[in-house]
């Protein structure tokens, strides 16, 4: 992926986000659902996003999650990445992202919303960046502004962190940072 060649809307759009919010199921994890035999979730997350997470978190982009399902997985991975916005249970998925814009004196283009699914289609359609991850639904692929090259829970996240970041032009700082 060359960040550079991406077209200039999608640059524009990235330049102006200040919170990155994120589907779960399928997007920071591939989407299958792992019972053990006492019947205990367990998810499976990519380190390269985690990582991601923590730059933009760095970098003064805020990181939020919002989830239709209700998984102790999904709270122990947030409280390690220390992501403060974590909205599980959500089966309004649109509003809850207009109640934590509000709560954070944003606007809608200052949003980027990262997903997979059906339901993440109410709020990919107010968000200044909607993003379908490579193995998302294809009527959610049609209506995101950009499409990540990894699929959910193989690296999307960390494609839609370094797109920030390099729209913001902070992704030099990073690569210095780690040299």
């Amino acid at each position: 992926m060359y960040l550079a060649d991406l077209p200039a809307d999608i640059l524009a759009r990235a330049a102006r986000i200040k919170v990155a919010v994120f589907d779960v199921d399928g997007t920071l994890t591939d989407g299958r659902l792992w019972f053990g035999e006492d019947g205990h979730e367990t998810k499976v997350f990519h380190v390269h996003d985690g990582l991601g997470l923590k730059q933009l978190q760095a970098n003064g982009v805020q990181v939020a999650i919002i989830s239709a399902r209700i998984s102790h997985p999904v709270a122990v991975r947030a409280e390690e990445l220390d992501i403060a916005h974590v909205y599980q249970g959500q089966s309004d998925k649109r509003a809850c992202l207009v109640e934590l814009l509000d709560a954070l004196q944003l606007a809608p283009d200052q949003a980027a919303f990262v997903g997979d699914d059906l339901p993440d289609l109410p709020p990919m359609n107010i968000a200044g960046l909607a993003v379908a991850v490579a193995n998302a639904h294809p009527w959610v692929a049609e209506k995101a502004h950009w499409q990540t090259s990894r699929s959910g829970g193989m690296g999307a996240a960390r494609e839609v962190c370094d797109l920030i970041l390099f729209a913001q032009g902070k992704s030099d700082a990073e690569r210095e940072r780690w040299q």
